[in-house]
């Protein structure tokens, strides 16, 4: 197991990366609801530097549940209730339509939408008074994807959400430049927290998303930093001899699940943040890695080869049982819980390749979601309802997202390099 993963970090950071990313859908749910969502009417000076209504359209569009109307086939463009005309939306085959206008004053913006049922002719939606500038405006936009969203779905929504990543730049045949990347769920708005000629790994968000944790190999050997995001102040937290990595916070931010080999071989230790008081968890003469805490932070899972193959594993933490949780295949990695903590998602490794899969820990079924040979690194939506992970796509590094029924997938390419090592952010 030791080979197996010293093959796959040097296999993820051997290419180009640059960090800007774009959506493409590549599948979405068979019968995908029709919505409208008709440009925002503007009252103002100078023209608006975002489109509020093509961010709500595109993020809808992302998210391969939703047919969206084209513009160029709208009859109208209605602001209000009184410039709707349910019968001309009906004819064009949309089942909801997403009106709003936009208000400036003394160089404030004010932001009103509204979502209506057009079969019903009824008004599901209704928000004024949206404080905005013209600095924020697509942060705008997600936050009435979101409501639009659940609205419409009963699931909350999560494109107000951000990710980070990690892009890894050739200078020289044996000389890179890694980046650890900030940017809203959609890719946009992407901006560098660091830059390193030595690989930065793992990097994980505290439950409040206030703070990321990674690992970075700038002094030459792997220590974990946690950086304030606010800030831009970064703390040194753990550099023992030998393996320091795959932090992990713990629910109430109070804690870190660490892997270190500092007594020799790599264990799961808790390091308590603010007295600095480090715990062992595991002790196995097999290898125990890549941490993950329960809903409840009661339990952490991890993956061990202590039965001979690489595995799922849960230990809960006040008696220190530990159950195994993978039995099918002869590989399961790197697993995560979905909030309510019922899926598992996870890498499983079938004929020959590593895909995504998610495991409904109350059955036991194993369904696999991915196709692609070299799948690596997910991570899940707060909603639950996608996973973001790392894949290949030719020679280059791509992150690619399934749904957690598999029915909705897409890509988000960087516009010209690769990417890894995603993480996406809690509920803010």
């Amino acid at each position: 197991m030791k080979r197996t993963l010293f093959f796959i970090f040097l296999f993820f950071f051997s290419v180009l990366a640059r960090a800007e990313l774009t959506v493409e859908i590549t599948q979405g749910v068979d019968k995908p609801t029709p919505v409208a969502v008709v440009p925002f009417a503007f009252s103002g000076v100078q023209a608006l530097p975002e489109d509020v209504a093509k961010v709500i359209n595109d993020d809808l569009y992302r998210s391969g549940m939703f047919k969206l109307m084209p513009r160029e086939n709208m009859l109208s463009f209605p602001s209000d209730r009184s410039s709707l005309y349910f019968r001309d939306w009906r004819i064009s085959g949309s089942d909801f339509i997403v009106i709003g206008r936009i208000k400036e004053i003394e160089g404030q913006l004010s932001v009103a939408f509204e979502l209506y049922d057009i079969l019903k002719e009824e008004q599901i939606l209704r928000e004024e008074g949206i404080k905005a500038n013209r600095t924020n405006l697509r942060a705008v936009g997600h936050y009435i994807s979101d409501k639009v969203f659940e609205a419409l779905t009963g699931v909350r929504g999560a494109f107000s959400t951000h990710i980070v990543y990690v892009t890894a730049k050739q200078l020289a045949p044996s000389k890179h430049s890694y980046r650890l990347m900030y940017a809203d769920s959609d890719g946009h708005n992407a901006r560098e927290i660091l830059n390193s000629n030595e690989p930065i790994m793992s990097p994980a968000w505290s439950q409040d998303g206030t703070k990321l944790a990674y690992v970075s190999f700038e002094s030459g050997r792997p220590a974990v930093y946690i950086q304030y995001l606010a800030t831009g102040k970064r703390e040194k937290v753990q550099s023992f001899r030998g393996l320091n990595g795959a932090p992990s916070w713990s629910p109430d931010g109070r804690q870190l699940a660490l892997v270190l080999s500092k007594d020799g071989n790599p264990e799961i230790y808790v390091l308590d943040l603010q007295q600095r008081r480090l715990t062992r968890i595991t002790h196995h003469f097999g290898i125990d890695t890549e941490p993950s805490w329960s809903p409840d932070g009661q339990s952490l899972i991890f993956t061990s080869d202590r039965g001979g193959q690489p595995q799922i594993y849960s230990i809960y933490l006040p008696t220190r049982d530990v159950t195994r949780l993978t039995f099918e295949g002869q590989y399961n990695a790197r697993g995560r819980l979905t909030q309510d903590g019922r899926f598992l998602a996870m890498v499983h490794q079938s004929n020959g390749s590593f895909h995504i899969a998610v495991q409904d820990l109350r059955t036991g079924r194993v369904d696999l979601l991915t196709e692609t040979f070299m799948d690596e690194s997910p991570t899940i939506a707060p909603n639950g309802s996608i996973i973001l992970y790392a894949t290949q796509e030719g020679v280059r590094g791509v992150l690619s997202a399934v749904s957690l029924d598999g029915r909705v997938k897409f890509r988000l390419p960087s516009s010209d390099g690769d990417v890894r090592e995603p993480a996406w952010s809690p509920f803010q």
